[in-house]
Formats: structure tokens, sequence, C-alpha cells
């Protein structure tokens, strides 16, 4: 078996799937991209495994390894997915990076008198005064 032509089949779609990753911004298309990286890394480790007559088949059980890994991915991918669209009506990767929401308990806090404060000349905060009964 000459070992050139799985591996270029390989690499060409390991480089479809990277271009899918980095251009694409619909997430199922990000998703898609991911598991054509992952099928172009079993093919090599079945081709690897061909080529080297292990006894033991290595490439291949690792390669079912992979399937049952990416499997597992692609659900909860495609669940994720599936409720950030209930959630937002979109799946654009760019677009909900942008409508992050912030926590509620992110509230501006007022400056304690940190070192920050100190440099830029300014006063420290008054300590709370304690109620006396």
């Amino acid at each position: 078996m000459h070992l050139a032509y799985p591996t270029v089949v390989a690499a060409l779609l390991f480089s479809v799937g990277v271009y899918g990753v980095l251009a694409r911004r619909n997430a199922i298309l990000v998703l898609m991209s991911v598991e054509l990286m992952l099928n172009a890394v079993n093919l090599n480790l079945v081709t690897f495994d061909v080529w080297y007559r292990d006894r033991l088949h290595g490439g291949q059980v690792l390669t079912l390894f992979t399937i049952v890994i990416a499997a597992a991915e692609i659900g909860l991918g495609l669940a994720i997915v599936l409720l950030v669209f209930r959630n937002r009506q979109m799946i654009d990767v760019d677009r909900l990076r942008a409508l992050a929401e912030e926590a509620p308990d992110a509230a501006p806090r007022p400056a304690e008198g940190g070192t920050a404060d100190r440099e830029a000349g300014a006063e420290p905060a008054p300590e709370p005064e304690e109620a006396s009964p």
C-alpha cells in the first residue's frame, strides 16, 4: 500500500476542516468542520496502522476511541447550539460573542484604595462606620 495517497487525502481533509473552522460563522458548519478534521486524523491512524502492520492494531483501536469521542462531542455541541438558537434565534458565532450577558453581580464597584489608586494620587476610600446601639 502506498503511504502517500491516504496521507495526502487526510491532509486535504484536515485543511478543509481548518478553513471551515476559521472562515465559517455558522456554529453547525463549524462543528461539521471539526468533524472533518477528526476524520482526517482517523484516516491517518488507520493508514499508519496498516503501514506498520502492527499486530495489536493500536491505530484502529485509537480510531474507534476517536469516533466515540467525536460522537459525544457532536451530540453535546448540537445540544448547545439548539439551546442557543432557542434563546437567541441565531447561531452566528461572531454575533454571539458580541451578545454575551454580564453576570448580575458584575456591577462596578467603587475603588477600595488599592495600589493603582495610590499611584494615581487618589485618596483612599473612607472606612464605613458601624452603627452604635
